[in-house]
């Protein structure tokens, strides 16, 4: 445990904290290709170093990627999710909403940046990030609703799938709406000085 006056410590607690799963020291290629990992400490029966097939190895580190939207970072005390002071101690207010007895001014001018931005949405952080504004319609430039946001590769295939069918279709039934094109009916002009006979 590290005080707040205590730097060292929670410099030492903070690096402890972010550093990776495999050093990059103890790591090296053999000749054949293998992936050698040296030990920290060894084993008891002397063993120092661990050897791996490439795909082994990656399927080892893959194994320790947390899944995705899983919360790794726990807090405790004022800034524990429940805590009803959150909302004082956070840039961005957030926490527990206090009663409306307490009287919270709401003007959007008076809230900081951290305030303002803690409700962005993740199409709006795309487009903050990436460039990218997907609340725009590309064809007629209305605004545009998410309506449901698609992450199974099985359903998007399925729907990608029902969309082709749907356009093939379309063209199909366009196809056999219109006839086929044709030149132009030969008719005699009226105009034409060479059946001025007509006239006579």
């Amino acid at each position: 445990m590290a005080e707040a006056h205590q730097r060292d410590k929670l410099e030492r607690l903070c690096r402890y904290i972010s550093r990776p799963a495999v050093s990059e020291k103890r790591l090296a290629l053999t000749a054949n290709g293998q992936v050698r990992y040296e030990l920290k400490t060894p084993y008891r029966n002397g063993t120092t170093h661990v050897i791996f097939e490439p795909l082994d190895f990656i399927a080892k580190l893959a194994a320790l990627v947390p899944k995705p939207r899983v919360n790794l970072t726990r807090f405790h005390g004022v800034f524990a999710p429940n805590s009803k002071h959150r909302v004082q101690v956070t840039p961005a207010k957030r926490g527990k909403k206090p009663d409306k007895s307490e009287g919270l001014d709401t003007n959007w001018r008076d809230k900081s940046p951290a305030e303002r931005h803690r409700a962005m949405t993740w199409m709006q952080r795309l487009k903050r990030v990436f460039n990218i504004d997907i609340e725009v319609c590309e064809h007629c430039g209305g605004h545009v609703k998410v309506i449901a946001s698609i992450e199974d590769p099985k359903v998007i295939e399925q729907i990608l799938k029902h969309l082709k069918q749907k356009t093939a279709k379309a063209n199909a039934a366009k196809q056999r709406e219109l006839p086929p094109e044709r030149a132009p009916p030969l008719t005699p002009s009226l105009f034409d000085p060479s059946q001025s006979r007509l006239f006579d």
